[in-house]
């Protein structure tokens, strides 16, 4: 089969394309056939081994030392179960599936073997298989942290970082669970936040939401601590007493399979739409890399697996 490669940790050129044996399902495996994935910031961070001294030693030693252990990268799916293992009762050949996996990756390539009872589901009939990936890598994390803050009905949220793959999720999350919703974006992406049911959206590029009158139940970070952390800082001013602040950066997520079925519920409903910035096809991961890397991209960058 085709795979993307990733030869060491370093710049989005290390990645190639090469061919590997294609992999046979095991006992309570399915085998998908890979349509379509998404470049995510995660898979970014792990590629260029991004992080802090400290942290870029543990990811070393989980990871693999010089390079991934596991060479073929990408965490989300969506595509066609093509072949099952033994006791497999929960998935059929046919199926169309779409789902993620943060741990064993293996998604930039036309074959990928996932345990059943995994974070897979039955992609929205709606949707197609570039839309469906671009639902489980924001849903699943954002609906992790507004389920941990306990987001109800009435309350007011503020998205920090509304524009992305995680803050596009979580706009329209927050809506559905019946909150009032402020995104925070630059200039280009007004539009685009408002469109996805924000009440209101600030342009931090022309206005500082910590100096507005405002006041938030909750102050959700979509992006992470290293763009914005002074930002949050100053945010706290504008919480309601007893107001939560709240970050990607704080603990792993949960992510449960439950949660991928009500996003794919939701999404055939039109409850949720997927946002993607671009789409690329699996020769050109290099560009779709280089284009993540950049930092401002729309939503979620999508490589389709011909």
């Amino acid at each position: 089969m085709r795979a993307v490669i990733c030869t060491r940790y370093g710049p989005p050129e290390v990645l190639v394309i090469g061919e590997l044996a294609t992999p046979v399902p095991r006992k309570n495996e399915v085998r998908i056939r890979v349509r379509a994935t998404a470049v995510t910031s995660s898979d970014c961070y792990v590629r260029g081994l991004r992080l802090s001294p400290v942290y870029r030693m543990m990811a070393r030693l989980a990871l693999g030392w010089n390079g991934p252990r596991q060479p073929v990268l990408g965490m989300v799916l969506s595509g066609v179960v093509d072949a099952v293992g033994p006791d497999v009762r929960s998935c059929a050949v046919g199926d169309r599936v779409f789902g993620f996996n943060k741990s064993l990756f293996g998604t930039y390539a036309q074959y990928v073997c996932w345990p059943e009872d995994g974070l897979v589901g039955m992609r929205p009939a709606n949707l197609t298989d570039e839309e469906a990936a671009a639902i489980p890598y924001g849903g699943l994390i954002a609906l992790s942290y507004l389920r941990k803050a306990d987001v109800r009905a009435g309350q007011r949220v503020l998205v920090f970082g509304a524009s992305g793959a995680v803050g596009t999720s979580a706009v329209q999350l927050a809506k559905h669970l019946g909150a009032e919703v402020t995104g925070v974006c630059s200039t280009a992406n007004v539009e685009l936040v408002a469109s996805l049911g924000a009440t209101r959206v600030v342009d931090y590029t022309v206005e500082d939401f910590a100096e507005g009158t405002e006041r938030y139940d909750l102050i959700f970070d979509a992006v992470g601590k290293r763009k914005s952390a002074t930002a949050l800082r100053r945010g706290r001013r504008v919480l309601v007493p007893g107001g939560v602040c709240i970050s990607v950066d704080d603990g792993s997520p949960k992510l449960r399979r439950e949660d991928l079925v009500l996003l794919g519920e939701l999404a055939a409903r039109g409850e949720i739409r997927p946002v993607i910035d671009r789409t690329y096809d699996l020769d050109d991961i290099v560009d779709a890399h280089k284009y993540v890397d950049k930092g401002h991209k729309r939503g979620n960058v999508i490589v389709s697996v011909a």
